[in-house]
């Protein structure tokens, strides 16, 4: 599997050319291929051996999420917020340190089932027409090893 860091120039150009086919074609059935191998990388992937998305990207935190996380740990949003948020450079609320400090030592979640969207959506490549968040997938194809198999494999499937 791929080891995350920078993706070399073949793969930029390889994931690139898969996004303008994908632009171009916008089938219903690219987006059931991708689902189909987004499940099948994911049945045989441990992200406890890996996370290294917790470790280091905070995730955006919604209002929902707030709502959700502060009740479970039973405390107040506002203290929730001033506690475990900060306002990003787009203004958005993400985790406050990175790694996450709800990430244990064995790399489990210790808020797994109140988790945030954005954990819960990572790293979005079961998501439709995957090529309208191509930067993103590319950005996330440096952080989690999963992701290139899954661009890999639709490349190998669409046969460019």
């Amino acid at each position: 599997m791929h080891i995350p860091g920078k993706l070399n120039r073949q793969q930029k150009e390889r994931y690139n050319r898969l996004f303008g086919w994908l632009r171009k074609r916008r089938t219903h059935a690219d987006d059931v291929a991708l689902q189909e191998i987004h499940e099948e990388v994911f049945a045989s992937t441990d992200c406890l051996s890996c996370a290294n998305c917790c470790k280091t990207h905070p995730p955006l935190v919604n209002g929902h999420d707030i709502r959700r996380i502060s009740a479970h740990l039973g405390i107040r949003s506002a203290d929730f917020v001033s506690k475990y948020l900060i306002l990003d450079e787009d203004g958005d609320w993400v985790l406050n340190t990175v790694p996450c400090q709800f990430l244990a030592p064995d790399n489990s979640c210790t808020i797994y089932a109140y988790r945030p969207a954005a954990c819960r959506e990572y790293p979005h490549t079961d998501r439709k027409r995957l090529y309208q968040i191509s930067e993103l997938t590319l950005k996330n194809a440096e952080i989690c090893p999963a992701v290139s198999v899954i661009l890999d494999n639709m490349y190998k499937k669409a046969g460019i």
